[in-house]
């Protein structure tokens, strides 16, 4: 399993301690190919976005096309959330953005 932090860039301070940088999430444009669902008991972020790609480390592009908090990978239920479809645009926007700064 990939770890959660192999994406996050790191800089050393002047003790050469290391510290992770926090990542920026790309805004993400509604797409007509998008996927529309109805949260239900048991969904999960990191699940759905197991399903629909196939990559739990995934979930922060549903939390970010639906504005919501990252501190839980618990939708409400009964809400309806947009799975967006163009993950080629989203990740090379968030690399683009994450490039070290």
């Amino acid at each position: 399993m990939p770890s959660r932090y192999q994406t996050i860039n790191t800089t050393k301070n002047s003790l050469r301690v290391t510290h992770y940088v926090n990542n920026i999430y790309p805004d993400i444009i509604a797409n007509p190919d998008d996927i529309y669902v109805i949260t239900t008991v048991g969904d999960r972020l990191d699940l759905l976005a197991y399903e629909y790609y196939k990559d739990t480390t995934l979930w922060w592009v549903i939390a970010s096309a639906n504005a919501l908090p990252g501190d839980s990978l618990l939708p409400p239920i009964g809400i309806q959330l947009r799975i967006p479809s163009d993950m080629q645009t989203i990740l090379s926007n968030y690399t683009q953005i994450n490039t070290i700064r």
